[in-house]
């Protein structure tokens, strides 16, 4: 069944993106100082921009490794049912990990990712999110990092994705649906 006709919105603007990651970078370079290497998990896929724009303006060596898992498919709302399409190829004990999540919306990929993460034991373990909606949240779970709250609208751009469409949007855009 074909996707129904969208248009797209900007939301948040490309200059705005690239002002909040320099100070999210800022803000999580001086929290990890002294790090000898930190472990930056991107979620794909949706974070793969927002992760490296992230990692390059990091004053801190890292290693990126990638965890994929998947609550929506093609839909615009969670199954809540979350799959891990891909795992970490490297080890997180005792090392710190940076979790980089594209959005947090109801919570539930992110607590199962967590809670699979925390079981390797981690040192340390923190979240950035490019965008929160607190609205929508039905897990009681928030990022240490956000870089936008946004309200309950369906959004694509800077990796973010409907239907594998509109992630090489330079913006955060609204979704509407005609």
């Amino acid at each position: 069944m074909p996707n129904p006709a969208y248009e797209v919105d900007q939301l948040i603007s490309p200059k705005a993106i690239a002002a909040r990651v320099e100070t999210l970078a800022r803000e999580i370079t001086t929290h990890f100082s002294g790090t000898d290497k930190l472990i930056v998990v991107g979620l794909l896929r949706g974070s793969f921009i927002f992760i490296a724009d992230l990692v390059r303006e990091l004053d801190l060596p890292v290693e990126v490794d990638f965890l994929e898992a998947s609550s929506y498919g093609d839909a615009t709302t969670s199954s809540r049912e979350v799959r891990i399409l891909k795992d970490l190829r490297g080890e997180i004990a005792g090392r710190d990990v940076l979790v980089v999540e594209d959005i947090v919306d109801t919570g539930f990929t992110l607590s199962h990712v967590l809670h699979l993460l925390k079981i390797r034991e981690p040192a340390r373990i923190k979240v950035c999110a490019l965008l929160d909606k607190p609205s929508r949240r039905e897990v009681n779970i928030t990022a240490d990092w956000i870089g936008f709250e946004i309200p309950d609208e369906f959004v694509v751009g800077y990796g973010i994705d409907y239907a594998q469409r509109n992630r090489n949007l330079p913006f955060i855009g609204k979704v509407s649906f005609v």
